[in-house]
Formats: structure tokens, sequence, C-alpha cells
């Protein structure tokens, strides 16, 4: 294991904005993240597979009013999120280091009400279908843990994982769905602006978009 994978774990243990095994509310945090952990009764958004979490950073500066927290198995990887929430004083997001099949475990019905996925990994295999995250399977998370009509986003360069997910969402209960195939050339670009008014780019987006590929968005309600 690298030096920096093992500084980076270090900084995580002791960084307040990090819950991980091992740490007290790790355990207790499920039903609780407004009370025990924001201190307040704001909304919860997720950032599901946040990486290194530029969504849940910047979404949580431009929204001092909504809670954000972005979940990710790769320690390393939120670490980035979390320290540049410490720098900036953002006291409205975490970070949660989990599964995201095993999401259940830290959110109770009802606790949540926003989700955003950027940029999951598409799984293109067939054999792979149950782990996208847009699977019939991970709705139900969703939905177990949510408020009724609560968003869900889902930003992507995989085409095939767009147009898997419009047929999924096509057969379930949904409403207000939104999308576009070129989200730099449609009104819903809107939705991510920075508190600055430039669009946010995770660091991989960064290299789609150098390489002329499309970006693709949708939105709509769980229900």
């Amino acid at each position: 294991m690298g030096r920096n994978k093992l500084a980076r774990f270090a900084d995580n243990q002791v960084a307040y904005n990090v819950l991980q095994r091992g740490k007290p509310q790790y355990e207790t945090i499920r039903g609780n993240w407004q009370q025990t952990y924001f201190h307040n009764t704001n909304p919860i958004v997720l950032e599901l597979a946040c990486g290194r979490g530029e969504y849940t950073v910047a979404l949580a500066e431009k929204f001092p009013e909504q809670n954000f927290i972005g979940v990710d198995i790769k320690g390393a990887r939120l670490w980035k999120g979390s320290q540049l929430c410490l720098q900036k004083g953002l006291r409205n997001a975490a970070f949660l280091r989990a599964q995201i099949q095993n999401i259940e475990q830290f959110f109770a019905p009802g606790e949540v009400s926003e989700i955003w996925l950027i940029h999951p990994d598409p799984r293109p295999k067939d054999g792979d279908e149950r782990r996208r995250l847009t699977n019939q399977r991970f709705l139900q998370h969703y939905r177990h843990i949510g408020k009724p009509g609560m968003w869900l986003r889902l930003r992507t360069d995989s085409a095939q994982l767009f147009h898997y997910t419009i047929e999924v969402l096509q057969s379930e209960n949904i409403t207000d769905l939104s999308y576009t195939e070129d989200l730099y050339h449609s009104p819903l670009i809107a939705d991510h602006l920075d508190i600055n008014g430039a669009p946010i780019r995770t660091k991989y987006e960064e290299m789609f978009v150098a390489k002329g590929h499309k970006i693709h968005y949708l939105k709509c309600r769980l229900w």
C-alpha cells in the first residue's frame, strides 16, 4: 500500500466528517443524521459512489440549507472531499465509507430527500446488470430510505447506462422524468452549476469532455 494511501487513511480516522467502521457513530447513525451529526432538520442529499466527492463539496457550498453526504467504499478517494470540506469550513457535508448495497444499514425509511449518481461505474457486461446503481434492486433500496417523491439524478458519459436507466425507470413508479443526451447544450445544465455559476465536473469528466464525449443526464421522482 502506498504511503499516500496510508496518510489519507490516517486523516480519515481523525476527520470528524468521515464516518467509517471503528468510529462510534458508524453503528448508531441510522435515523439520526439530522439530530446527532448535522444538528438541524434540513433535507439530506446523498451522492452515491461519490469518489473524490466533487458534487458533495460543490453542492454543500451552494446550498447551505441542505445536508450532503458522499458515500463511497474507497477511503483514499473520499479523503479529497473530506479535506476540501474541512478547508472550506463546510459543516453541512459528511462522508460515509460503506458499500452502497448496504445503504439501508445507515439510513432509516424517509431519511433521504434526494440522491445523485455522478458517473457511476456503468457495469457494461450483461452479467453485471444487478450491480448497476440504477438496477431495480438498487432503486428498491433508494425507495426504502427516501421520502415519497424523492429526486433521483444520474449523470454519466455512458450512453449504454443512460438508455438502460431510462428503460428501467419506464417500468417503475416515477414522475417528472426529464433527460438530455447532451447536458452541455441543454437547459438542464442549470442543475449542475456551482456557487460561481460554473459547471461542476469530476476529475474523470474533465477527461471525458476533453475527448469529445457527450454527457448524459436524467432526473425523476421516485414514489
